[in-house]
């Protein structure tokens, strides 16, 4: 069964930084997209950002653009977002992602709180 572990979450004050994990078990993700969205307190998930299965190509909301970087090791099958300058607006909860056509694989969220 594939499945994608969120790790990395937790509460931090603003200004501060943190790193999500996005461990890949099962079919290797290597050759799929991944991605990072999330879902603040009340709101639709929303998308965050994006690397390609070769890690060339990579996407960033333009609320994040500038702090979040978004990174991967297929050797490790694991996907990475190193969240810098964090705000309270970046509150929520984060979901891993990975895509490749009509294939899609959602974790099961990490909570990241931001607090002023």
């Amino acid at each position: 069964q594939a499945q994608l572990v969120e790790s990395g979450g937790g509460s931090v004050q603003a200004g501060g930084s943190r790193t999500l994990s996005c461990a890949a078990a099962g079919p290797s993700f290597r050759s799929y997209a991944m991605g990072w969205f999330r879902q603040p307190p009340g709101k639709e998930r929303e998308f965050v950002a994006s690397i390609s299965w070769d890690g060339v190509n990579s996407y960033y909301a333009d609320s994040v653009k500038g702090r979040f970087t978004i990174s991967r090791d297929n050797a490790k099958n694991t996907a990475y977002l190193q969240m810098n300058s964090l705000k309270p607006e970046d509150t929520a909860v984060y979901y891993c992602h990975a895509r490749r056509g009509p294939s899609v694989y959602w974790g099961q969220g990490t909570q990241v709180t931001v607090s002023s």
